[in-house]
C-alpha cells in the first residue's frame, strides 16, 4: 500500500502479517470473504479450476478443517473416504440433507420414536412442501421391506439409533441392505454415540448427521451440525449446493469452539459411559423406578444389538418414574447437583422431562406409543464423580 494514502484509508485497510507463521492452534478465520490476486484467479476459483475460498457462506478455512476432522473420525480404520459439510445446527443438518436429496413427491421412511424436533420438521415443514413422512416400526424388517416395495416414492430411509429418549436401537446393517436393494439412500443421526462409540459407515449408511452442539463439542458453548457422506460427488453437487443456497452454513467461531471440545472426545466418552452404567444400575434397583432405558443394561430389549453396533454404551439414558407426571415434576424440582436444561452431551449432567419440553409438540398418542410417557426422565450423564450423581438422583426421587 502506498505510504501517501490518507489516515482514514490506513485505518480501514487490513494490515497483513509479514511473518511466515504456522499457528499451533487452528485460527478463527473471521472473514466474510477472501481476496483474489487477480480477476483471472477469481474466475478460475469460481469455475473450480483452482482451489481457493471465495465467501464464507460457501466455505471457510476454519469450518473446513473441522469438517475434515469429523469425516476422518467417522471413517477411522474403515476403507472408506467421506466428505463432510458443517452447518449451523443439528436441525440444519437434517434440513439441508433433505433439501439436497429430495423433491416434492418424494417420501421419507422413518421411525415414530424420533427426537421431537425432527418429527416436527418432517410433519410441519416438509410435508406441506410435498415431501411426505411415513412412520413405521423399523425393527420390523419385513414390514419395512413391504412398505418400500409398495411405494416407489420412498427415496430416503432416516433413523436414530439409539433413539431419543428411549434408547431404542435399530439394526443398521439389515436396514441398509434393504434400502440398497431398492435404491434408497440411508441416513442416521449419530449424535448420541459419536464416531468414538459407533461408526455407521461400517454398516452401510450413506449419510451420517450430528448435532455437534452435543457430545462432539461437549461443553455447551456453541451450536452447529454436520452432514458426512460417502458419495463425494453427491455431497459436492447436491448437499453443498443446498447448504450454500439455503444459507445453512456453520460460522467459524462455532466451528473453532467445536474443534477445541473434540480434543477431549475420547476421554469424555469413556467417563460418560462409565458414569451412565453406574447410574443405570442404581436406578434399576430403585423401588420408585418402573423402568430404565440404557443400552448397557442386559434388561434393555436392544442390549445385544447395541453390543454389535457400539464399542460402549454412551452417556444417555432415560427412566420411568412410578407416579407419572406428578412424580416427574417432583423429581425435576428437587434436583440439586444435576442441571435442568433442554440439551445434552455437556460435561455436566443434564436432566430433561421430554413430555414437557423436547416432545411437548408431539401428539400425546404418538409420544406414549413410542415409550415417552408423562413420567419419563431423560439424563445426559456428565463426567462428575459418580457417587455425587447417584446421591443427587436418589434424594430427588425421594
Amino acid at each position: 500500500m502506498s505510504a501517501k494514502v490518507g489516515f482514514g484509508s490506513i485505518c480501514a485497510k487490513e494490515w497483513k502479517s509479514k511473518q511466515p507463521i504456522r499457528p499451533h492452534q487452528l485460527p478463527i478465520y473471521a472473514t466474510s470473504s477472501f481476496e483474489f490476486d487477480s480477476i483471472e484467479q477469481g474466475i478460475d476459483i469460481f469455475k473450480g479450476l483452482e482451489e481457493g475460498h471465495k465467501y464464507s457462506r460457501y466455505a471457510n478455512p476454519t469450518v473446513d478443517a473441522v469438517a475434515e476432522k469429523i469425516a476422518r473420525l467417522e471413517t477411522y480404520n474403515l476403507d472408506i473416504e467421506a466428505e463432510a459439510i458443517m452447518v449451523s445446527s443439528g436441525m440444519s443438518a437434517i434440513s439441508t440433507l433433505v433439501l439436497g436429496l429430495l423433491k416434492s413427491g418424494d417420501k421419507i421412511l422413518t421411525q415414530g420414536n424420533l427426537y421431537g424436533g425432527t418429527t416436527e420438521l418432517f410433519l410441519k415443514i416438509f410435508e406441506p412442501l410435498g415431501i411426505e413422512c411415513i412412520m413405521t416400526d423399523l425393527k420390523d424388517l419385513n414390514q419395512v421391506e413391504s412398505i418400500i416395495q409398495s411405494d416407489k416414492s420412498i427415496k430416503l430411509l432416516y433413523f436414530e439409533t439409539p433413539a431419543n429418549p428411549t434408547m431404542a436401537c435399530v439394526d443398521m446393517k439389515s436396514l441398509c441392505e434393504i434400502a440398497q436393494k431398492h435404491g434408497i439412500k440411508t441416513a442416521v443421526d449419530n449424535t448420541f454415540m459419536t464416531p468414538y462409540l459407533q461408526q455407521p459407515f461400517k454398516f452401510g449408511l450413506d449419510f451420517i448427521i450430528h448435532s455437534t452442539t452435543k457430545f462432539l463439542n461437549g461443553h455447551g458453548n456453541s451450536i452447529a451440525g454436520i452432514i458426512v457422506g460417502k458419495d463425494k460427488a453427491l455431497m459436492q453437487q447436491k448437499i453443498w449446493v443446498a447448504m450454500k443456497l439455503a444459507g445453512t452454513n456453520c460460522n467459524p467461531f462455532d466451528a473453532w469452539m467445536l474443534n477445541n471440545g473434540m480434543k477431549t472426545l475420547a476421554l469424555r466418552m469413556d467417563k460418560h459411559s462409565a458414569n451412565a452404567m453406574a447410574i443405570a444400575t442404581f436406578l434399576e434397583q430403585h423401588p420408585k423406578v418402573a423402568r430404565v432405558n440404557y443400552n448397557g443394561l442386559s434388561s434393555h430389549p436392544d442390549h445385544e444389538l447395541a453390543k454389535r453396533q457400539m464399542t460402549d454404551f454412551g452417556g444417555m439414558l432415560s427412566f420411568e418414574l412410578k407416579g407419572g407426571l406428578e412424580a416427574g415434576i417432583h423429581f425435576m424440582n428437587n434436583i440439586k447437583l444435576c442441571t435442568l436444561a433442554p440439551t445434552l452431551g455437556d460435561v455436566d449432567t443434564l436432566v430433561l422431562h421430554p413430555a414437557s419440553s423436547s416432545h411437548i409438540n408431539v401428539a400425546k398418542e404418538i409420544r406414549e406409543r413410542n415409550g415417552i410417557s408423562d413420567g419419563l426422565i431423560r439424563l445426559s450423564v456428565g463426567i462428575e464423580d459418580e457417587v455425587d450423581l447417584i446421591a443427587d438422583l436418589g434424594q430427588a426421587i425421594g
